[in-house]
């Protein structure tokens, strides 16, 4: 992996960190290229003076170079020519996510609609353990914000509903994360053993997102890299990532960071995918492509009940006619019946469920 300023580059260069300016360098790239971005822009914290805690020790505040903006007009005017680079870049199924504080996030959701996005969510990161506000003057700030959005309204995106239910235990992934923020480990130093980025992400944070709304083998771009938690979390995950970064300092951690970072074996990368999203296999393609023959008895999982396949893909029982889930409700006395987990064939002396089969469908039609 090699640091790049990159000119009028045709193909896209992946699994680097490019050094420059993000809006030029994204303006560089091909359009419609890139699967996500993930942006954690300049918050502009407009902080005045330094920041000591009661015990009057220094508080390593965000007061480098790069959050500083003479006005909202001079922050504004960047955030629009970089949300413009990054529309072009995304596919047209493609998505955006930008997180921020009170200070920047309200401005960056006005620019992200009047720039022709439409957004998904606003998730709110609630941090476990924040820092606490020393002053005393306002309530403490525990959690940040992150939109999401796709490139435009009625866009189709990547969702993996099912893996983020998943993640959190079968229940419904809501749009409130509790996380903590980096510390002890996971904080990268610098040579002098200082905090090496003042809003170094956590990977959990980043794990949610990509495991949520990217795939394998996406490209996902972050223009604002830092020290390269996008970069260690996609290759991780086995997606690959493009970094912009300016700063020197960065992009040296950054690429000590991902070089030591192993991506996960390709069985360990597959999610829990929603059925919805499986393609959809008739029960009579199963007797059209021979795997079943009409005549051919089917038995109840329980070995109850049996029924007999005829040539159209319905089944045939002693008082009952109908589809595998009609005749599997009919014997059971239920409302529904899901026939492809309720009817097994025999082979073999064994039963075997026709699911099995739907399967080998399933595999052939994706591979």
């Amino acid at each position: 992996m090699t640091m790049t300023r990159v000119k009028g580059a045709e193909a896209l260069p992946l699994n680097r960190i490019l050094d420059g300016d993000c809006i030029e360098v994204m303006n560089s790239l091909p359009a419609e290229s890139i699967d996500l971005i993930f942006a954690d822009p300049p918050y502009n914290l407009q902080l005045r003076g330094t920041l000591h805690r009661p015990d009057n020790s220094l508080v390593d505040a965000v007061d480098d170079d790069w959050d500083q903006f003479s006005s909202f007009a001079a922050y504004d005017a960047f955030t629009r020519d970089w949300l413009s680079a990054a529309r072009r870049l995304l596919k047209p199924q493609g998505a955006i996510w930008v997180i921020g504080s009170y200070h920047n996030i309200f401005r960056v959701g006005a620019a992200l609609q009047n720039q022709g996005f439409w957004i998904l969510n606003d998730v709110v990161w609630r941090k476990s353990n924040p820092m606490p506000n020393f002053r005393g003057k306002r309530l403490t700030n525990a959690h940040e914000t992150m939109i999401w959005a796709s490139k435009s309204e009625g866009g189709k995106y990547t969702f993996n509903y099912e893996a983020l239910k998943a993640l959190n235990e079968g229940v419904q992934m809501r749009s409130d994360w509790v996380l903590p923020i980096c510390s002890g480990h996971e904080r990268l130093k610098d040579e002098k053993g200082d905090k090496a980025h003042p809003t170094q992400k956590p990977e959990s944070l980043l794990h949610r997102v990509l495991v949520g709304t990217t795939n394998p083998g996406d490209v996902v771009l972050d223009p604002f890299f830092g020290t390269g938690t996008t970069g260690a979390v996609a290759k991780m995950l086995g997606r690959e990532y493009i970094g912009i970064e300016r700063e020197e300092s960065y992009r040296r951690v950054a690429e000590k960071r991902l070089a030591k970072v192993r991506k996960f074996d390709r069985e360990a990368l597959e999610v829990s995918a929603s059925k919805r999203a499986e393609p959809r296999v008739p029960f009579g393609q199963l007797i059209e492509r021979g795997m079943l023959r009409p005549g051919e008895e089917l038995y109840s999982a329980n070995r109850r009940f049996k029924a007999r396949l005829r040539a159209d893909g319905t089944l045939v029982g002693a008082d009952v006619k109908g589809s595998i889930h009609q005749v599997g409700a009919h014997y059971e006395g239920a409302p529904s019946c899901n026939g492809w987990t309720y009817w097994c064939f025999r082979r073999d002396g064994q039963l075997v469920s026709i699911d099995v089969l739907r399967q080998q469908i399933r595999a052939e039609m994706q591979g």
